[in-house]
């Protein structure tokens, strides 16, 4: 399988390897990650491959970085690292025959470099960078109570993207406006055995409890493709990415998806909730999962539950069949979030966890940015509201983009919140979306719009 051609045989064997290593420490009675009295205190990974809920085994209190042989930047289990606050390097050749137990290592998720058994020089720069990010984090942590607006005046909301009960108290430390995506498929894919409704109620609870009066926008199942869980049936598919994951398989498991949607009703009980599916890929899939929530509305008063005050219902918009559709879904939904990362994947026909491909196009080129201005432009028309919660969002550069195309809402990583909102409160919006749009119409030139951001960042003093 190892010398096979095809890059889904080859990360099929990944799968066997963890599952025969699963199996392996379940006879021994061992736990699949060291336990905490084994794990060191700021303890490396190195490994050759691992998915998002491996990842998820470890104690995080403890794990500081990730170093992965296989894998690229926009991997599952790179963006959990990221969400985790945990630098992450993929594409490091012989990364686990590189460095013996014990060694000391400095992982620089930013560069993407690796240093084993680094040398007193190397340290001490580093510590330096240690020292000046500290610097900045807290003059990022003395913009907390301020509000997030321009420059020139223009309100932005930023959220944050969350999963974990981990993840809730970043809503007090950035004091973001609210949870813009809630990725409700960790909670299964860090359970050995698929969560009971009364264990999916609790988390939402939680999680509402801990936002308080801030909105949370909870996502339905999105599992499938590399996010199987270990104790529902896979299926053999050649394009897993394409194939039977997210809405495709809670429309095809009803029981799964009502359940949840369930749990997540009766959590929203005397309070506002947002609720939307991922992976749609045309308007009757949205109007047979809508149905699903009215059922279970139903379902609640037959059955004397407390119902939430109010419900919006919006969807992802990840399928570059969406934006043909914009017209007739924006009539149905109360809101739309981008989810970036599998709609440039799409678009461009590039898998992005693919190391050979995942580079050969530009987030920031005009075809990609037309897309999300169609999708902003058509949404403000009609008084409904647009946020983008991929990755995008979490980079300054990116996150300037998108204020120049018109979005007002953003859901990023917490650990991106500080930095994206100084460069907030030093820009001008007007400005940079005046710089926009006769690119984006413009033909290619001989600069990326990339590019142009980057000369129009350093002519304003901002800080990418």
């Amino acid at each position: 399988m190892l010398r096979s051609t095809d890059p889904y045989l080859r990360e099929r064997l990944h799968d066997l390897e963890d599952l025969g290593h699963r199996l392996m420490r379940q006879l021994l009675g061992q736990d699949h990650a060291p336990s905490r009295e084994q794990l060191p205190d700021n303890a490396i990974v190195v490994a050759r491959a691992m998915g998002p809920a491996a990842l998820l085994d470890y104690d995080r209190k403890r794990l500081r970085g990730l170093i992965l042989e296989e894998g690229t930047s926009n991997s599952h289990v790179a963006i959990v690292a990221r969400a985790l606050g945990i630098p992450a390097v993929g594409e490091v050749a012989n990364a686990a025959g590189a460095a013996d137990p014990g060694d000391a290592v400095i992982v620089d998720g930013t560069s993407g470099s690796i240093y084993y058994r680094p040398s007193a020089e190397i340290e001490q720069a580093y510590a330096e960078r240690v020292r000046f990010r500290a610097r900045r984090q807290a003059q990022y942590h003395a913009l907390r109570d301020k509000a997030t607006v321009s420059r020139d005046g223009q309100p932005v909301e930023l959220m944050i993207n969350a999963g974990l009960v981990i993840d809730l108290p970043h809503i007090d430390d950035t004091n973001c406006a609210g949870i813009g995506l809630f990725r409700t498929e960790l909670q299964f894919m860090v359970s050995p055995q698929l969560p009971r409704s009364s264990e999916q109620l609790q988390l939402y609870r939680t999680v509402l409890d801990a936002a308080g009066d801030k909105p949370v926008t909870f996502r339905t199942l999105d599992i499938g493709g590399d996010k199987a869980l270990p104790y529902m049936e896979t299926i053999t598919e050649e394009n897993p990415a394409l194939g039977w994951r997210a809405i495709r398989l809670g429309l095809d498991r009803p029981g799964l998806l009502r359940g949840q949607i369930r749990a997540l009703l009766r959590a929203g009980g005397g309070r506002s909730i947002k609720l939307m599916f991922p992976m749609v890929s045309e308007v009757a899939e949205f109007d047979q999962a809508k149905q699903f929530v009215e059922r279970e509305l139903t379902y609640l008063r037959q059955h004397g539950h407390s119902l939430p005050e109010r419900i919006a219902i919006g969807t992802m918009i990840e399928v570059p069949a969406l934006l043909y559709q914009l017209d007739e879904l924006l009539t149905r939904v109360d809101f739309v979030s981008v989810g970036s990362n599998d709609l440039f994947q799409f678009l461009f026909a590039v898998d992005r966890g693919n190391a050979k491909v995942a580079d050969r196009f530009d987030i920031l080129s005009a075809p990609a940015l037309r897309a999300l201005r169609d999708i902003a432009v058509k949404t403000k028309a009609v008084g409904k509201t647009a946020s983008l919660c991929g990755e995008l969002a979490s980079i300054p550069i990116g996150a300037l983009a998108l204020l120049a195309l018109g979005y007002r809402s953003l859901s990023l990583s917490a650990t991106a919140h500080g930095p994206v909102k100084a460069m907030i409160l030093d820009l001008d919006i007007a400005k940079v979306e005046a710089v926009m749009k006769p690119l984006l119409d413009a033909p290619a030139g001989s600069l990326s719009i990339r590019d142009h951001l980057r000369a129009f960042a350093e002519q304003e003093g901002l800080s990418l």
